[in-house]
């Protein structure tokens, strides 16, 4: 047995115990690539970092509007949900005063006896006040059985009502776990983009936050912000070439809103996220749109960009994540990301879509 033992151990003290080490130095390094804190991950340049900042933000935007859209969906079926129990809680009142009052009713019959209509003919006094008495027991009776048939029909609403409720309230659950899901991703994303902006320095933190790109384009883009509306696009020409009063009107609260804070889901009237700032923009005017930038698009007439008037409703992306109101001139105001407020910007700072001008 002891020639056996031998061996193993010069086995373990050499190749098998080189194996292991290498498996360790090779855990070690994998582990030191994934969680990014290794000395041989090179340093990202400002530019590096504005670039993957962005893409987390487009992609934070994406996640907003989903949010936005469940978050509508949710809303819809709570007011549902509440509609049908109040229904339910109404109809069951008016069942019980209809129970109550058949039950007085049967109470009255039975105080009153069962006594054979032909006894009675033959004790009253009054032959014809009992044949009158008579006629009006069969109308009640004939009353009673429609209360009865009520009743029923009440009974069965109610059901039906209960049941739609339960289907609502299985649809406001479904609605509530994509809500936490999407914000899940939205605040993931923002977080990471807080870390990569934390590794610049105060100046070029500074330069990101005035370039006001959504992209990697920022440093070609043009913007103003609220001390800069004399520059090429005024409100009082923007409000003057729009094609309608609600259209001005729009346009007109875009500019009043310039320099408010970007917050994802924020329809104002101090912060906003970008379909939420069209959607308050439109609201001023007394017009309703849609939550997301995926069903403003929808919302009017399509138009090409040849054809754009201010007020009209301008998206980017090919998936639609993003929306801003056409100003004129080639510009719009936009509620960029969380770091830039409400400013207008060129339409070319982003990849163009479509462009819808609200009916």
């Amino acid at each position: 047995m002891a020639a056996h033992r031998k061996p193993r151990q010069r086995s373990l003290g050499g190749h098998t115990v080189r194996t292991a080490a290498t498996f360790a130095l090779a855990g070690a390094a994998t582990a030191t690539g994934f969680d990014g804190t290794g000395h041989a991950e090179p340093q990202l340049t400002p530019d590096q970092v504005r670039a993957k900042v962005n893409k987390l933000f487009q992609e934070a935007e994406v996640a907003t509007e989903k949010y936005n859209g469940a978050k509508e969906k949710a809303d819809t079926a709570q007011e549902n949900l509440e509609e049908l129990r109040d229904q339910a809680a109404r109809r069951t009142e008016r069942l019980n005063s209809a129970r109550d009052e058949l039950g007085s009713l049967a109470a009255a019959q039975y105080r009153r006896g069962g006594i054979d209509p032909s006894w009675q003919l033959a004790l009253s006094a009054d032959p014809d006040q009992y044949l009158d008495g008579a006629a009006l027991a069969e109308r009640v009776g004939s009353r009673q059985s429609a209360d009865v048939a009520s009743v029923r029909r009440q009974l069965l609403e109610i059901e039906r009502l209960r049941g739609a409720a339960r289907v609502e309230l299985g649809t406001l659950k479904t609605r509530q776990t994509e809500l936490k899901r999407h914000k899940k991703t939205v605040t993931s994303k923002l977080s990471d983009a807080r870390q990569l902006l934390g590794r610049l320095t105060t100046e070029d933190r500074a330069r990101f936050g005035t370039a006001g790109s959504t992209t990697a384009h920022a440093s070609r883009s043009s913007v103003t912000s609220r001390r800069d509306l004399t520059g090429p696009v005024s409100p009082a020409s923007a409000t003057a070439d729009a094609p309608d009063s609600r259209a001005a009107a729009a346009v007109s609260y875009a500019f009043s809103k310039l320099g408010s804070p970007y917050v994802w889901g924020a329809t104002g009237p101090h912060a906003f996220d970008c379909s939420g700032l069209t959607l308050a923009a439109y609201r001023a005017a007394g017009i309703s749109l849609p939550r997301t930038t995926y069903s403003q698009i929808n919302a009017g007439r399509r138009v090409s960009r040849s054809e754009l008037r201010p007020g009209d409703l301008v998206f980017f992306y090919s998936g639609i994540s993003h929306v801003g109101l056409y100003i004129g001139n080639g510009q719009m105001i936009h509620a960029p990301n969380p770091s830039a407020p409400v400013r207008v910007a060129p339409l070319d700072e982003m990849p163009f879509a479509g462009a819808t001008r609200v009916a």
